[in-house]
């Protein structure tokens, strides 16, 4: 195929929208255009003024999927710039909510926007319930986003916008009994999640990106929300250094700006996390999941869905363990001192890190903020892997479909959700 003319008005199965502009001829890719389209959000602009109490809650509104990360990642920001250290039980509780995160968001990903792929559907709702081993494919997504959010309801008061987290602690306290009800429904989806990861092992599809770089927060057992930020090259970045080597690039034709780390293009997520840090998984997980490790560190932009159907085990084998350990005491939150200073905020979301820089005043209030997400650092990526792709295989192939669901299937592999960069998803060929 050497001359190209294609617009696909809408890809689904993404969160959110964004447009993709190629342009190629005589069989030579010319122009690739990946734009985060949705229009800007202003967020930062918002903040501004805000009480740090209040503040929290209101980023959580940044995302409906993932609200949890932003409101973890806030409250980390928030805590850090005024000095608060939380209590032992509610980094525990903090940890379980962020678990129970990551089950529901990488189950919908994997199972709502990625599986049709594999099985050649436009949608889940396609699967063929008469055909048992679809039909255990559709028990299964609810059965595992269930427990995600399940868990998430019994600490976070909901499964999104939680309320009961706070600076400082929890408004209200989840009884151990009602954690201990969890235990049985995270103990059911593990096998499902094993055939999950199987079934993503199998996946034939290949991108190997050889120039890219990983970045991932890591700490010793793996908790998403702790630790140092490592790269590919072994170098380590302290959290609250994080911002000092994000370099803003300026994407004029996205609505979300685009970076780079260290001046390399890099990726952040699940297989980010997995290549850097694998060992760090819970010991449960590396024995059942061994010989599905052995294929990282991979370089294969597809291993990202592997990648997250092994972290939701890994969050599986952790929820239990912090659960049947935890001794739950009725504590109030810790009062905060409003007083001026800076905090920084990084953790693991769902999609990779996401880094908040907050500025306090003396009375507590947002002079200004910084919130970089994942879809942002790996806007860069997602458009090279987009020209990688067609540059090896514009001559290979007889249709614009089979181009333009390859494309799309690599866009998902990213996991990107737009409505947090932007501050996806329509083509157009030329």
């Amino acid at each position: 195929m050497h001359n190209l003319d294609l617009t696909i008005a809408d890809i689904s199965k993404i969160e959110g929208k964004a447009s993709c502009k190629i342009k190629a001829k005589d069989g030579k890719v010319e122009k690739v255009k990946f734009t985060i389209a949705e229009y800007k959000r202003y967020y930062t602009q918002a903040i501004r003024g805000k009480d740090i109490v209040a503040l929290p809650q209101l980023t959580a509104r940044i995302c409906g999927t993932c609200s949890n990360a932003h409101l973890l990642c806030a409250l980390k920001a928030v805590e850090n710039a005024i000095g608060l250290v939380p209590s032992p039980q509610t980094v525990l509780l903090r940890k379980l909510l962020n678990y129970g995160l990551i089950i529901r968001d990488h189950a919908l990903h994997l199972y709502v926007f990625v599986l049709p792929d594999l099985y050649n559907r436009d949608s889940i709702l396609d699967f063929d319930e008469k055909n048992p081993s679809e039909h255990k494919l559709l028990d299964d997504t609810f059965a595992v986003k269930a427990a995600g959010n399940k868990l998430g309801k019994v600490v976070g008061g909901r499964s999104v916008h939680a309320p009961f987290l706070t600076v400082g602690g929890f408004i209200k306290i989840p009884s151990h009994q009602d954690l201990f009800n969890c235990i049985l429904d995270l103990e059911a989806i593990r096998p499902k999640v094993l055939d999950l990861i199987e079934i993503f092992t199998e996946e034939d599809e290949t991108l190997i990106r050889k120039d890219l770089d990983f970045a991932a927060l890591s700490d010793s057992e793996y908790s998403f929300l702790y630790g140092d930020l490592i790269r590919t090259d072994g170098s380590r970045v302290p959290a609250d250094h994080y911002g000092d080597f994000l370099e803003h690039v300026t994407v004029p034709y996205s609505h979300a700006s685009g970076y780079k780390f260290g001046g390399n293009v890099y990726m952040v997520g699940a297989l980010a996390r997995l290549n850097l840090a694998k060992d760090k998984l819970h010991n449960k997980t590396i024995k059942t999941a061994a010989k599905y490790l052995e294929l990282f560190p991979s370089k294969n932009i597809f291993h990202n869905n592997l990648a997250q159907a092994i972290e939701i085990l890994h969050a599986i084998d952790s929820a239990i363990e912090i659960i049947e350990k935890i001794e739950i005491k009725n504590e109030k939150p810790i009062s905060p001192v409003r007083k001026e200073g800076i905090g920084i905020g990084v953790i693991e979301a769902p999609r990779g890190a996401l880094y908040y820089k907050l500025e306090i005043d003396n009375s507590g209030k947002v002079r200004k903020g910084q919130i970089v997400v994942p879809t942002g650092q790996n806007q860069i990526g997602i458009e090279g892997s987009i020209r990688q792709y067609l540059t090896e295989n514009l001559d290979r192939v007889d249709s614009k479909e089979e181009i333009e669901q390859y494309v799309e299937r690599i866009v998902r592999a990213y996991d990107p959700c737009m409505s947090c960069a932007s501050h996806f998803l329509k083509f157009k060929w030329v």
